[in-house]
Order: structure tokens, then C-alpha cells, then sequence
């Protein structure tokens, strides 16, 4: 997909699509399959947003990148069970495939440049549909995760441009835990995330009484969702994100946009509709533009259903077009 990419160049909204950031999948059924990218762009294609975006070419992780958040041993765990494709990385959600350390490098790479080129002012705004890893430890592999490009993201805003106030915002039907308890401890990190409840659904975690550790205590903002929780209830909750944003005066803001929490996802039991997710890309939009400068990058997260990934999505990076500005 890389070879007929156009960059658009009058679009401040920028896409990442390739056939190496398809390649993050896993084959033989597994929920998380390589044709999740696909889903998603023939229904943007269908709503003709290709020709309001700059697409943007995919980019590998260099080893030093990961290493920004991960562990060396794990980072070689994985090179080396990507050479034999066999075993699992974790306790058996994320199988090793031949590749899959460079696929899971391009997610993370690609959500840096994604980083990279908002703080640079060639982009307001992007959409990295394959990415929003959030599962993945600093040491392991988690639920579907191998490599964290959101902690990685994180740490690079801080490491190449000395921002702080980075706010991690998440939506998918999972909590966020390989971001949360990676940051549990840092009183500057701005995290809210709305998710099924822990109770009912993996990682069993994100319990509304987890708001930091140490110093960082009361800085954090779990919000578990019944099963069963609809649109009402979504932005009745959105308005609690809402104000813990605006309290945190965020230099830079990350959506995790999960397309797991709609109806009829087959592996959870939220019941959105995608109103939610453009609803919730549109207001952090308008938050970014108020305190960082447009400053957002959305990565797409989980999502099995493909009807339901490619409608959340596509809201997303509409109200990501809606907020840049023309000219």
C-alpha cells in the first residue's frame, strides 16, 4: 500500500497506511487479524475522507526507540521469537509469528513519527489505525500487545521535547494497564480511561479506586463501565474526562480510540455506537486547540468487529478533519 500512497499536503490530518502496519495481525482465526487496516480504509475511501487526508508512509521502530520503554530482554525476547515464529509471548493472548518484532516495530515507529510530525507543525492532527498497544508491560507481552507504541510515545514527547503534561486518553473497551501501572507513580502523566469493568472483562483491572501511587495519588482517572453501557452513559461519564483534562492543562494529548466498546463486538459487552468515539475525538480536539496547540495523535486499539472498527474510526478522523484548519 505503501507504493500508491499520495501525500496530501494541503491536509493537516495525516493517516498511517501500509502493508507494513497491516502486518501487525495474527492469522488462524485469531480476533486481531492483519486485515483490520482494511476494514478501516475502504470505508474512509467510501466516505471519500482519502481525499481530505495526507496519507503517510509507515515507520520502523529503531531498537534504541523501544528501548524507551521496554526492557533489552524483552526487546531480544521478541527479535528472537520472531525469527522462529513459535510460542507465545505472553501467558497465551499474543502468539509469535516470523516477523512479528518488525511488524510491532512499525506500529510503534509509526505512532512516533506520528508524534514527531505534530510537534514539528507539519500535521495538527493524525490517525494511526493500527496502533494503541496499550496492554503490552515494559517487560512483556499482553493481550494482543507486544510492543507499547503509547508508552513509547509518551516517553519520546518527554525524552525529544521536554513536555511533561502529556494526556493519555483511552476509549477502548480494555483498560489500559500497560499504560497505567507503567505510570502509575508519575504525578505528571494526565491519564483517564473509560472501560468495561474489570469484573467482567480483561485485564480485570481499572478499578474506579486506582488513581495513582506515591506522590501521583488522586492524579489518575479510571472509569469502569457496566456491561451493557450504552451511549447515555458514555457521555455521561465523558463529562467527568472532560473536566479532569481541563483541570490538567495537557501539553499534548493521545487517544487510544478502541472500536471495542460498540455493539456487538464478539469478544466484549459495552454498547456504544461510533457517536461515541467521534464524539469523544471531537471534544479532545477542542481541548487540544484550547491548551497544546491542536497537539493529538489517535491510535486505533482494539476492535473485532470490522464493520464496527472501520464506522469508529472513520468518526474519529472526521472530527480529526473538522478541528484542522484549511488553509
Amino acid at each position: 500500500m505503501e507504493s500508491n500512497a499520495i501525500n496530501r499536503m494541503t491536509s493537516l490530518t495525516g493517516v498511517y497506511l501500509g502493508d507494513s502496519l497491516a502486518k501487525y495481525g495474527f492469522g488462524h482465526g485469531h480476533p486481531f487479524g492483519p486485515d483490520r487496516m482494511a476494514a478501516f480504509w475502504n470505508e474512509a475511501v467510501r466516505r471519500r475522507l482519502d481525499q481530505q487526508v495526507q496519507i503517510c508512509t509507515p515507520v520502523e521502530a529503531e531498537p534504541e526507540l523501544l528501548l524507551r520503554f521496554h526492557t533489552h530482554d524483552y526487546v531480544d525476547q521478541v527479535r528472537h521469537q520472531s525469527r522462529t515464529g513459535r510460542g507465545y509471548l505472553d501467558l497465551g493472548d499474543t502468539p509469535a509469528f516470523q516477523g512479528v518484532y518488525e511488524a510491532a516495530a512499525v506500529v510503534v515507529g509509526s505512532t512516533v513519527d506520528a508524534v514527531r510530525r505534530v510537534m514539528r507543525g507539519e500535521l495538527e492532527n493524525a490517525l494511526v489505525p493500527i496502533g494503541g498497544l496499550h496492554h503490552a508491560r515494559r517487560d512483556s507481552a499482553a493481550g494482543f500487545c507486544v510492543f507499547n507504541d503509547c508508552g513509547v510515545a509518551i516517553e519520546t514527547l518527554r525524552a525529544e521535547f521536554g513536555l511533561r503534561r502529556v494526556a493519555y486518553v483511552d476509549i477502548d473497551a480494555h483498560h489500559g494497564d500497560g499504560v497505567f501501572y507503567s505510570f502509575e507513580s508519575d504525578v505528571d502523566l494526565i491519564f483517564a480511561d473509560i472501560h468495561e469493568d474489570g469484573r467482567a472483562l480483561y485485564p480485570g483491572t481499572g478499578a474506579a479506586s486506582e488513581t495513582g501511587r506515591g506522590a501521583a495519588q488522586g492524579t489518575k482517572l479510571n472509569i469502569p463501565m457496566p456491561p451493557g453501557a450504552d451511549d447515555v452513559a458514555f457521555f455521561s461519564a465523558w463529562d467527568r474526562v472532560e473536566a479532569y483534562l481541563e483541570a490538567g492543562r495537557p501539553e499534548f494529548i493521545l487517544l487510544q480510540c478502541g472500536a471495542d466498546s460498540l455493539a456487538d463486538d464478539p469478544i466484549t459487552h459495552l454498547r456504544y455506537s461510533a457517536e461515541a468515539h467521534g464524539h469523544a475525538a471531537a471534544r479532545l480536539c477542542a481541548i487540544a486547540r484550547s491548551h497544546c496547540h491542536g497537539r493529538l495523535v489517535a491510535m486505533g486499539g482494539g476492535g473485532y468487529n470490522r464493520a464496527n472498527l472501520a464506522a469508529a474510526w472513520c468518526g474519529v478522523l472526521e472530527s480529526l478533519l473538522n478541528a484542522s484548519p484549511d488553509d
